[in-house]
């Protein structure tokens, strides 16, 4: 998978169908909170996330407070969005719903 830095023009495209996820300022990095039952379900979306995060050797910056959890995507090497960042968003989106 490339890790290659994607085109403003891809990176709309992909988010139109990326519900719930926002692009910061400088456009190179996503972002989306999601709130839990509790700090167990969190914690347990957290854990879901980190194995395939270890799958693709590319990981989240996120936080934790309780019930929330919010999460932030980019590729440092690409100096922005890449392929693994939807890639990313696309399995974590299906783990909230």
């Amino acid at each position: 998978m490339s890790q290659k830095r994607l085109t403003e023009n891809v990176v709309m495209q992909n988010l139109a169908s990326l519900e719930g996820w926002s692009l910061n300022e400088d456009k190179t990095a996503i972002a989306r909170s999601f709130r839990f039952r509790d700090f167990n379900a969190a914690f347990g979306f957290m854990s879901r996330i980190a194995l395939m995060a270890e799958r693709l050797d590319h990981h989240p910056a996120w936080s934790n407070t309780y019930n929330r959890v919010d999460i932030t995507l980019t590729t440092h090497d690409a100096g922005g969005l890449s392929e693994k960042d939807m890639v990313m968003a696309r399995f974590i989106n299906d783990l909230g719903a």
